[in-house]
C-alpha cells in the first residue's frame, strides 16, 4: 500500500488558539507521486462536494504529490466539517471524467462510503471541538 503524507503551508484561521484547533491529514494510496492534491473542507452541506468552490467560507489547499508530511490545518473553528480530497495528475484542477466515472483519486472525510455519487455531506462530516485535535488518514480511491 502506497501512502502519502502531505506537508501543506496551509490555512491560517481567524481565532485566538483556545476555542481552535488543529486538523492533520494523512492520506493513503495514491497510486503514483505525479500532478497535485486538492483539499475542500466546507461546513456547508450544499456545497459538498461538488460546489464546495461556491462556498466563501471553505478552506482549501493544494500540494504536489510528491510532497511529504502530513496535512494540517491551523487555528479551525469548532464545528462540523467534511472534506474532499482529489488527486489530479495532470494538474488540470479539476476531476476528468470518463463518462460519468472519475479517472483520478479522490477521499472523502471518514472515508465515506461511495455508491453511485459521491457521498452526502452527513456520511462524510465530523465534529471539531475546540482544543481537541483532529487526526485522520483517508484512502485515496480510484476507479
Amino acid at each position: 500500500m502506497k501512502r502519502a503524507l502531505l506537508l501543506l503551508p496551509i490555512l491560517l484561521l481567524p481565532g485566538n488558539g483556545a476555542d481552535t484547533t488543529t486538523i492533520a491529514i494523512d492520506l493513503t494510496g495514491l497510486r503514483n507521486r505525479t500532478g497535485m492534491i486538492h483539499v475542500c473542507m466546507t461546513a456547508k452541506p450544499k456545497s459538498f462536494p461538488k460546489g464546495c468552490d461556491t462556498d466563501p467560507d471553505r478552506r482549501v489547499a493544494s500540494a504536489k504529490a510528491s510532497d511529504t508530511g502530513p496535512m494540517v490545518l491551523h487555528n479551525v473553528p469548532s464545528g462540523r466539517y467534511a472534506i474532499a480530497v482529489l488527486h489530479d495528475e495532470n494538474s488540470n484542477s479539476k476531476m476528468d471524467m470518463a463518462l460519468f466515472l472519475p479517472k483520478e483519486g479522490y477521499a472523502f472525510s471518514r472515508n465515506a462510503p461511495i455508491r453511485m455519487a459521491p457521498p452526502k455531506f452527513d456520511a462524510a462530516a465530523f465534529e471539531v471541538l475546540p482544543g481537541k485535535p483532529v487526526h485522520m488518514t483517508l484512502k485515496v480511491r480510484y476507479i
